[in-house]
């Protein structure tokens, strides 16, 4: 039951005084969706949902076609809160469209339409079909009809026997739109019987037609013929903004023809447009209204073509553009509601109240869409809602309109009960109580009303505005507010002050960066009042958190002095002392130049290139308050250790300046070229390097260091230096040009080493004798010509290898780890170049394969190896060397490690002591078989009185069982076999 207006004011009056939550009007938490029902689903029910918020909760009815749903009648109809659940629904009753209602007491709002269908797939009539008969090379068409049906379908054919299915290419074809099958040219293996196949998307249900039989007719093979388009598009269709377009085209003829898509304005198609079905089937994926207009299919083949036109139109269904929201009013006052929606075509547009059309009187226009209602009363407030719809959809958007009616009431927006003014300025006392009418007001001052004249004036809104305010002003003000619904008042207490004025006010400055400054604020300000000092930075206040490194306020409560240590090129600006009192406010500026070095160049750039020049030119940056008095340029290669100074031309540059030549610089080297600026605070930043530039080429200038040479084998000369480095290369193509001639001789003999990176040349011939001076330079050349040779130096020839084996060659052993090798020197000349030593190489017999060296220098006439294993054989040979190669072997010797020592201390020693002597005895240690045999025994005495280490060597037979020793003196003793070793 809707309630009257005097009852919706009072139920809301007594729920603000009891605290419970606002009235509120039904609000749509969820909605009906459109639902398709598979017929002879296992589901025995369907459930539409609805949900509306709203205080007193909402309470919901049901309407299908246009007619309330009756729940006590229909008992195929259930309500579960406000979804409506529909049991065995049934396709021929329950189909159609529903709506739910949700109503409280402050009105009604009507849900989206919901579409209930039913989807179904019904079986083909039994039904034989005819036989077609075709000509060879003719085209055919058979026919599918499929059977009563709801639901979108697909289709498909089997030829002769499932799961046999036509295979689709450019001769076969299956309509997605008729389920027809179409063949361009029936060919001879196309023979036999074919099934149309049904399947319904929505249940999956699947029913097959009765075979069709596709036989020859024997008179003779079809003539090739054009083509004939049989799958096509309609001449105009519609399509929805964001949809998939779907467009089918195939043709029939001798031979096959083939599918081509084009759009007829000549534009090109879209981007996004996919073809399938070897170009049957044109897909436009995200329709927009860009993608419509006319589409072509061309069907050609070698006797002919033939086209299909068709245009794409656009369309959109309604959607919000602008929704309406609730409002709450004052009775009397106007309202208008903006309704606004998009689509193609224009929507139009209707408005509900509480689920009924509203009426249009004088008072209630709609033009647009948008609603207008004046002169409210409390009788219009309800629920609203805007209908946009086109033929292609409709849309809803609700909301609460409150109109209130009510006494004045200052709690909501209370009179501030102390108002503090300055002296000789202007105040108003405002007075705006909530009332419904707006009230009418009325000023007094204490008890005494207060009357207009020149300095006093009531303002329309019921507040009251004091000019030229002086101390006599002070007072309690009271406003009377009235309507007809009762009355309130409201007061605030005047006082007046004396202005606040800046004693010391900040100035403007110039200074650098790196420097400290103070701005001085300092004022004085009525003693009734506190003061606070504020300060801000171009119009914005300063954050002393963000910067505090930099700036800080200094002098106390008393005083605003704003200190910046350490001064940057960011502190400069417009900065202003804000005095603020709880009257007044004052303020005082300064300007606060900060000047520093120059910012970056812009704009690097390399005008011109030459083999050791560039010149470059750039544009000025921020010059930071202080004017450019310079600028260096420096650059950088692929070779520099970072960014290096350049001489240029002019080579001081003016701050005027903006080009200069760079000079000095190698060819064929990569560069990178950058500014810096300089003025009188110091130099800037650099600029961002320019592009990277070669040089051009050049002849060579910087021959090879290190010229050198000598060694190698017998019959080589060998020349060595230091190649040149790439940044010295001067150009592609570089290489050396190695020139040597025997001392003494004039002609020079030349080659040509074409690796930039090779730093050595071998000159081999029979000819050369061993170890004979050669004069050799090497100079260098590239692409552009020839550059200078080094100066000329000798080295010598390779020496002639050694060609005898050492004599007298023979082997001792020495330890169980050591052999000693001792050989006869070779006889060696001096003009056969320098002898450098002797290579020993021993080996076991099992070791034979991997053989271990040892090397000693020419003076040497012995080696001993070290690190053998014991009691083990080894053989040994000789031979000598030098830079030009070995010699031969001498013959081989061979020697045995000897056994290692006794590894165990004689045990149970026993000793007697006297004033004057010590008596040792002990039991004798016996030799493992892999150690040598005992021969003796030795006394270590550590430190004695004297200090040294006392050892005494005692000789006894190796058979004794026990051994003994008299030594006179005092100190400690150990005892340890002696063996061979």
């Amino acid at each position: 039951m809707m309630l009257s207006w005097k009852q919706l004011v009072l139920l809301s009056f007594i729920g603000c005084l009891r605290g419970e939550s606002p009235l509120q009007g039904p609000m749509f938490v969820r909605e009906p969706s459109d639902s398709i029902v598979p017929v002879g689903s296992e589901e025995k029910q369907v459930t539409l949902t609805c949900e509306a918020r709203g205080n007193p909760s909402p309470h919901y009815r049901w309407q299908l076609n246009g007619s309330d749903v009756d729940l006590s009648v229909e008992r195929r109809y259930k309500q579960n809160r406000g979804d409506l659940v529909v049991v065995n629904p049934n396709r021929n009753r329950d189909v159609g469209s529903y709506q739910c209602f949700a109503t409280n007491s402050l009105g009604t709002i009507i849900s989206r339409e919901a579409k209930l269908q039913f989807a179904y797939l019904e079986n083909f009539k039994t039904k034989r079909r005819s036989t077609v008969s075709v000509r060879e090379g003719q085209g055919v068409v058979l026919l599918c009809g499929p059977p009563p049906h709801s639901g979108e379908l697909s289709y498909a054919w089997i030829f002769n026997e499932y799961p046999s299915l036509v295979e689709e290419d450019s001769r076969r074809f299956v309509s997605q739109e008729t389920g027809h099958l179409y063949i361009a040219k029936v060919e001879t293996s196309d023979v036999g019987n074919y099934t149309c196949v049904v399947t319904s998307m929505v249940t999956a249900a699947r029913v097959l037609g009765s075979p069709t039989p596709l036989v020859l007719r024997s008179d003779g093979v079809m003539s090739e013929y054009e083509p004939k388009i049989e799958v096509q598009f309609p001449e105009s269709l519609p399509a929805a903004k964001g949809s998939t377009v779907r467009l089918e085209c195939f043709a029939l003829g001798n031979p096959v023809p083939q599918i081509s898509w084009h759009r007829s304005d000549g534009q090109p198609l879209p981007s996004k447009v996919k073809l399938s079905k070897v170009s049957s089937v044109l897909e436009v994926p995200s329709f927009q209204q860009e993608d419509a207009g006319s589409y072509e299919c061309v069907a050609e083949n070698s006797r002919g073509r033939n086209v299909a036109r068709g245009r794409l139109t656009y369309y959109a269904k309604p959607h919000w553009v602008h929704l309406i929201k609730d409002v709450t009013v004052a009775m009397g006052d106007d309202l208008h509601w903006e309704c606004q929606a998009g689509g193609k075509p224009k929507a139009s547009y209707r408005w509900l109240k509480d689920g009924e059309s509203l009426l249009l009187e004088d008072r209630i226009q709609i033009e647009n869409g948008a609603l207008t209602i004046t002169n409210l009363s409390v009788a219009d407030s309800g629920m609203f809602q805007c209908i946009a719809e086109n033929k292609h959809g409709r849309i809803y958007s609700s909301a609460e309109l409150k109109v209130i009616a009510a006494a004045p009431d200052f709690s909501a927006t209370p009179m501030p009960p102390l108002l503090r003014v300055q002296a000789g300025s202007e105040v108003g006392l405002e007075c705006q109580p909530r009332a419904s009418p707006r009230a009418r007001a009325s000023w007094r001052r204490g008890d005494v009303a207060v009357q207009e004249n020149g300095r006093i004036s009531f303002v329309e809104d019921g507040g009251l505005r004091i000019a030229n305010v002086t101390k006599a002003d002070t007072g309690a003000y009271t406003c009377v507010a009235e309507n007809q619904f009762g009355a309130a008042n409201g007061t605030t207490h005047l006082i007046v002050t004396e202005p606040t004025r800046i004693t010391l006010a900040p100035s403007s400055m110039d200074v650098s960066v790196g420097e400290s400054i103070v701005l001085p604020c300092q004022a004085r300000h009525d003693p009734l009042l506190d003061a606070t000092f504020t300060w801000y930075v171009d119009g914005s206040l300063a954050d002393f958190h963000r910067d505090g490194a930099h700036v800080e306020k200094v002098g106390g409560s008393s005083s605003g002095d704003l200190m910046i240590r350490n001064i940057q090129l960011k502190h400069s600006g417009k900065y202003v002392c804000v005095v603020q009192t709880g009257v007044d406010s004052v303020s005082s500026a300064a300007d606060l130049v900060v000047r520093g070095s120059p910012g970056p160049p812009e704009n690097v750039t390399v005008d011109e290139i030459t083999d050791t020049t560039a010149q470059l030119s750039w544009e000025e940056g921020t010059d930071n308050r202080s004017p450019v008095t310079s600028y260096a340029i420096q650059a950088r290669t692929p070779y520099s250790v970072g960014w290096q100074t350049v001489t240029t031309v002019p080579e001081f540059i003016d701050g005027e300046a903006h080009t200069a030549t760079v000079v000095g610089l190698n060819p064929w080297v990569e560069y990178e070229f950058r500014v810096v600026a300089s003025n009188q605070i110091g130099g800037g930043e650099p600029s961002l390097p320019s592009e990277k530039v070669r040089t051009e080429e050049a002849v060579p200038e910087a021959p090879p260091s290190e010229v050198s040479g000598g060694g190698g084998s017998r019959s080589e000369l060998v020349i060595t230096w230091d190649p040149v480095p790439e940044e010295l290369q001067n150009g592609e193509g570089f290489g050396y040009v190695v020139a040597f001639r025997p001392l003494g001789i004039t002609n020079w003999i030349q080659t040509v080493v074409t690796s930039p990176d090779t730093p050595r040349y071998v000159f081999r011939n029979e000819s050369i004798k061993p170890f004979s001076l050669y004069e050799v330079k090497v100079g260098v050349y590239n692409n552009k010509g020839e550059g200078p040779f080094s100066p000329v130096t000798t080295v010598f020839s390779a020496e002639e290898e050694p060609t005898v084996a050492p004599s007298q060659v023979s082997a001792s052993s020495l330890s169980s780890s050591e052999i000693e090798v001792s050989w006869n020197a070779i006889p060696w000349k001096l003009s056969s170049g320098h002898l450098l030593g002797y290579e020993v190489r021993y080996w076991t017999s099992r070791q034979q394969e991997s053989a271990s060296r040892v090397t000693v220098a020419a003076s040497d006439t012995s080696a001993v190896l070290r690190g053998l294993r014991s009691n083990l054989a080894y053989n040994a040979a000789v031979r000598a060397y030098n830079s030009a190669g070995v010699g031969p072997f001498s013959t081989t010797v061979n020697a045995t490690t000897r056994k290692t020592p006794p590894s165990q201390p004689p045990g149970n020693v026993v000793w007697n002591t006297t004033d004057t002597k010590v008596l040792l005895n002990w039991e004798q240690v016996r030799a493992m078989e892999n150690e040598s045999e005992v021969t003796g025994y030795k006394d270590q005495q550590p430190e004695g009185h004297a200090g040294a280490e006392h050892k005494q060597d005692i000789c006894r037979a190796a058979a004794a069982r026990q051994g003994g020793l008299h030594h006179r003196g005092q100190g400690h003793h150990s005892w340890r076999g002696r063996g061979q070793q």
